[in-house]
């Protein structure tokens, strides 16, 4: 019975923990609400001048969780806190999804790495 308990309780904890990795947004939305994000990062997500990341083929979750960070303040940039001071969930992933659709022109991190020349 303890047993069972315990696989019950792991489980639920794990099936909780989960959520955040299966939720899927919606690339069209995406776009659309990564209007503002498109001076910077570019239409198409790749960048041109290299002090914007490139955002076209990055991993969704990574985006996601990069996004939180900026809104919550565990990551320190003052033009990326006013873009997603407003972004919700649900934003959030749907701007994920969307970058996370493009294929990159990245093939490598030469000249995009701070200090690169």
């Amino acid at each position: 019975m303890k047993r069972a308990l315990t696989l019950l309780s792991f489980g639920a904890m794990l099936a909780f923990a989960s959520t955040q990795l299966l939720a899927n947004g919606n690339a069209e939305n995406g776009k659309q609400k990564a209007a503002t994000c498109f001076a910077c990062h570019g239409v198409d997500g790749n960048a041109v001048d290299p002090q914007y990341p490139r955002l076209a083929g990055q991993y969704n979750t990574y985006l996601q969780h990069v996004l939180h960070e900026y809104k919550d303040g565990q990551r320190n940039n003052p033009i990326m806190k006013g873009m997603v001071a407003t972004l919700s969930d649900q934003d959030i992933e749907d701007v994920a999804a969307y970058f996370s659709s493009l294929p990159t022109k990245l093939d490598t991190l030469q000249g995009h790495i701070g200090g690169d020349k």
